[in-house]
C-alpha cells in the first residue's frame, strides 16, 4: 500500500534540485564576473605601470 506522501516525495526533491541548480549557476556566474573584472583591473594596472615608465 503506498501513501500519498511517496508520490509528493519526488515532485519535492526536484524542486530542491532545481533551486539548487539555480544557486549554483548564479554563484558561478557571479564568480566568472568577478575573475573578469580582477583580470581587466590587473591589466589596466600593469598598463598604467608601463606609461609611467
Amino acid at each position: 500500500m503506498k501513501r500519498k506522501s511517496d508520490s509528493a516525495k519526488p515532485a519535492n526533491r526536484d524542486d530542491r534540485l532545481k533551486a539548487a541548480l539555480k544557486a549554483n549557476l548564479a554563484r558561478r556566474k557571479a564568480q566568472a564576473r568577478a575573475r573578469a573584472t580582477a583580470v581587466d583591473d590587473t591589466q589596466a594596472n600593469e598598463q598604467a605601470g608601463k606609461k609611467k615608465d
